[in-house]
This record gives structure tokens, sequence and C-alpha cells, in this order.
């Protein structure tokens, strides 16, 4: 049997990452007003957050339509999948999973499609994914598989420090004046993903104990697997990494921050993501 790993563009896993273990990814779209953009694949990073700063409303994101994923499935048939297993963005967050659903009922798709919801976002989704993968390129079978990833998701972690309030304030999560306060107070926010959903997670008045806040959540979260960092154009990256290799001798994966997540957290965020035991 050939079990091949879908998820959407919501999971940030590099690209090579996503060839190395052959996972496909489905994107996602974001519009600036009329303008519609294919995330991974119209704007570089750098191209989207200069859009970002230029722009007075956030970017709106959209999911893929039942269509993609649905021309998806039939690609991985005809290169000889015998079951294929989905890995989606929460379905708290978006209706990516449902159009997933969907799309797995069109004509064509004439192998076991199974879907999982990751209960997160980013790359608390990235690293399920990835686990995933790693145990179909060995031989596990399609229920194996749907097992450990709902596994998987019900042990993932996820922290992020935001460096601004910007995006909030565009996208009418606060008013201006909240906006304005918290910056000339450096409050940086500290935001949790849990029940597939984002929530608060506290708040720290500067950005360094911003991050040593995500330090000491990855310290004293016990044993632990596929630790990632996640990060919006961040010129401290290094030396956060840094700080966790001294806490935990295993690879950190790093990543970035895509388009569909970013627009909701902004510039400058970073966060940490893993398994707990």
């Amino acid at each position: 049997m050939t079990i091949r790993i879908l998820t959407d563009s919501a999971c940030d896993i590099p690209q090579t990452l996503a060839d190395q273990y052959n996972i496909t990814i489905v994107p996602l779209t974001y519009s600036f007003g009329d303008q519609e953009f294919v995330d991974r694949k119209s704007l570089t990073a750098e191209q989207f957050w200069k859009h970002c700063s230029e722009s007075p409303i956030l970017p709106q994101t959209a999911a893929p339509a039942p269509g993609q994923f649905a021309e998806a499935f039939r690609k991985l048939i005809a290169e000889g999948a015998t079951g294929i297993l989905v890995i989606s963005l929460s379905r708290e967050l978006s209706a990516t999973m449902q159009s997933a659903e969907t799309g797995a009922k069109e004509p064509g798709v004439t192998v076991p499609v199974r879907i999982i919801d990751s209960r997160s976002a980013s790359m608390g989704q990235g690293i399920t994914v990835i686990a995933v993968a790693k145990l179909a390129a060995a031989g596990k079978s399609l229920d194996e598989l749907e097992e450990a990833a709902n596994n998987f998701s019900g042990r993932t972690k996820v922290f992020g420090a935001l460096d601004t309030l910007e995006n909030l304030k565009k996208g009418g999560r606060i008013s201006s004046t909240k906006a304005f306060l918290a910056s000339a107070l450096a409050i940086k926010p500290i935001v949790e993903v849990r029940d597939g959903t984002i929530q608060e997670g506290g708040k720290e008045r500067t950005r360094g104990k911003a991050l040593a806040f995500l330090i000491e959540k990855v310290k004293s979260a016990g044993e632990i697997t596929d630790l990632a960092v996640l990060h919006a154009q961040c010129s401290d990256i290094d030396s956060f990494v840094a700080q966790l290799k001294s806490i935990y001798s295993g690879e950190i994966l790093v990543s970035e921050i895509g388009a569909v997540i970013g627009s909701h957290t902004g510039v400058g965020t970073i966060g940490v993501t893993y398994h707990t035991k």
C-alpha cells in the first residue's frame, strides 16, 4: 500500500521538508482588496509583509475550494496512492477541513481518504504532519496513521509572542486606543493555540520577557518531541534558537510564518510548538 499525506498551506512547513517527506500541500488564498494571491506561490515572504505594512486593512484569507482538494486527491491516486490521509488546519479556525471533506466525495476520488483535524495552526499543524509523514514512509497502514495523527494532535502545544498589536487593530479585534496604549507601554501579548482556537496566553512588558516566557514554556513542559520555532521576519531568531538549544538536545525545526497565519499575528511574531509525551 502507498499512503500519501496531504495538508494545507496554513501548516507553514518549509517546502524543502515537504519535498523530503513527500507531503502534498493545498494552498489557501488571501486578498488585499480586489487583488487575490495564492499562498506560498504568488508572493515571497518579504513581498507579503511589504503589502501588509502598506495596506490600511488586513488581507482576507480564504479556504481552498473543494475542487482543489479533489484535484490533489486525483493526482495522488494517479501517482499510485492507495489511501490518503489529510491533516487540516483547525476546523475552529477555517472552513478548510470542510472543503477537504467535500472534495473527498467528488468523482474520481477512488481510494479511502481520512481527514484529521490538527486542532492547531502554523507549525503546530506542521509538526504533526511531518511526524505522520515519517510513519507513512516507514510503511504504516492508513488506520495506523489516522490513529497516530489524532494522538499527535491531542499532544500539540503552541505558544506565540506577538511583537505588535497592529494586525489585531486592523482586524477590528481591539480598538486603536488600546493598541496605542499597549505599544506605548511595550506590552507584548502571548497567544496559545488551545482546543483548536487561538486564546490569550499571557502578556509581558518587553520582547525580552516575552521570549523568556516561551523558553520557560519549553523548559517546564517535561519530556517533549518535535520542537519547532515559527517566526515572522524576526532578526533575533538565531539567538532565540540558541537559547532553546541550551535546554533541548533534539533537532529544532525553524519555519517562517506564512501569509495565512501571519495576516492575523503580524510581523515580528515568534513562537514555539512541540508534542508533549
